[in-house]
């Protein structure tokens, strides 16, 4: 069947299967190669992307679900973007393969919650796994862009 996403502002027109995983599309046929597979069963946040500003495991996610849906990945996002420029700034990257997926949810919290406490921004992050263990500045990077967002 074919399909429409519209991926970063950008209108892609696929033909998919029916059990086609919208993580496989994104990839595959639409070539946003920051949306990744860590664990396959929802559980890390590699595979993160927004649609309509909310986080979805596109791991488990059918694409035919979101046909028409206006999608987001790191791909979408300017590197100055305040999230994304805060974590180059606190170093929150190691070998940057989990940062698209904890930048997204990042970006989902702070929509939500502008002035997010650091316990929030942990219960918020916790579904993302970072395998190098860059909790700490992850976290700061999100209070510095809470800050740049709205400084007190």
């Amino acid at each position: 069947m074919k399909i429409t996403l519209k991926v970063n502002g950008v209108e892609h027109h696929v033909d998919v299967s029916d059990d086609a995983l919208l993580l496989d599309v994104l990839r595959e046929k639409v070539g946003t190669t920051s949306v990744r597979e860590g664990c396959g069963v929802g559980a890390c946040g590699a595979c993160t992307v927004l649609s309509g500003g909310m986080s979805v495991s596109s791991c488990l996610a059918l694409a035919v679900r979101y046909d028409g849906a206006e999608l987001t990945t790191a791909e979408g996002l300017d590197e100055n973007d305040d999230v994304v420029s805060s974590f180059v700034d606190c170093d929150a990257a190691q070998c940057g393969y989990c940062i698209p997926g904890f930048v997204l949810m990042s970006r989902e919290l702070l929509a939500e919650n502008p002035r997010p406490t650091e316990c929030q921004i942990t219960e918020h992050l916790e579904g993302n796994i970072c395998r190098c263990g860059t909790y700490p500045e992850i976290r700061r990077a999100v209070a510095a862009a809470a800050e740049r967002r709205s400084p007190r």
